[in-house]
């Protein structure tokens, strides 16, 4: 059973921010802001702020988290990872960031178990929310084989325990800043994790829960958004690869300049 996080040690982590990256979530943005920004540990309100990305949404999303009591961030590229980059600049580099799907599948009561790993003795850098038996209704086939191949691809890579890319996932700001974040679309949630492996990262996982959606899939609502994700994780982990090769080849060629002779007598 997962050690949960105390009101006291969560001080080390604040302030602390979540992220909710949203485009076209008006059925049910406004439960999501409400539970989050009424989230509690050991009595305490748990999050500092809470930040919605508005992407280029359509539907009135804005206005119904605002009303919610969110922040308002607009970000007008569509795209996952674009969403989360506005998100992280408005947020700052300080404290930790959960990233919080806007579809309400996120159930926060695996917050004190996400967030436990960073608190402890060998406090976390990164925490990944995995889903070992998720509801067929909450996760379609695409979505799990796709998952799968992926984390199998990135252990037979990188050789790292990864056995989830779940976007429910918390950050240090400041290790996250380190990492450097570059994809705007569907390959963000796997750049972080190889990112943070290959700087040596204190990464660890944390079984959660997983609910259906409300309001249709982004990903594997439609054949187009199956066939981007899939396209935007495999092409990311094929980038961060060969970037690894070349990294290794150019040590390996470097020559090795010997020390200077002293000129003293």
């Amino acid at each position: 059973m997962p050690v949960e996080a105390s009101a006291d040690s969560l001080e080390r982590l604040r302030p602390l921010i979540a992220i909710i990256p949203a485009h076209n979530e008006a059925p049910a943005i406004a439960r999501v802001v409400g539970d989050v920004c009424s989230a509690r540990i050991a009595g305490r309100l748990a999050f500092d702020r809470v930040i919605v990305v508005d992407n280029a949404s359509s539907d009135g999303t804005a206005d119904l988290a605002a009303e919610a009591g969110a922040d308002i961030v607009f970000e007008a590229q569509r795209g996952y990872g674009a969403a989360c980059l506005a998100g992280i600049k408005a947020a700052g580099e300080r404290g930790a960031l959960v990233f919080i799907d806007g579809d309400a599948s996120v159930d926060l009561a695996d917050l004190t178990a996400l967030l436990a790993p960073m608190t402890g003795s060998a406090a976390a850098d990164l925490v990944i929310g995995t889903r070992p038996k998720p509801d067929p209704d909450a996760m379609s086939l695409p979505q799990r084989i796709g998952n799968r191949l992926a984390t199998a691809l990135i252990r037979l890579l990188w050789r790292v325990p990864v056995h989830d890319l779940g976007p429910f996932r918390v950050i240090r700001a400041e290790r996250l800043a380190d990492l450097a974040m570059r994809d705007v679309a569907y390959g963000w949630t796997v750049e972080m994790q190889i990112k943070a492996w290959r700087q040596g990262l204190h990464v660890v996982e944390v079984p959660v829960s997983v609910r259906v959606r409300i309001g249709q899939s982004k990903i594997s609502g439609t054949v187009r958004g199956v066939i981007g994700a899939a396209v935007g994780i495999f092409s990311m982990i094929g980038r961060l690869w060969l970037a690894d090769r070349q990294e290794r080849r150019d040590r390996a060629l470097s020559p090795v300049v010997p020390p200077a002779r002293s000129t003293l007598r």
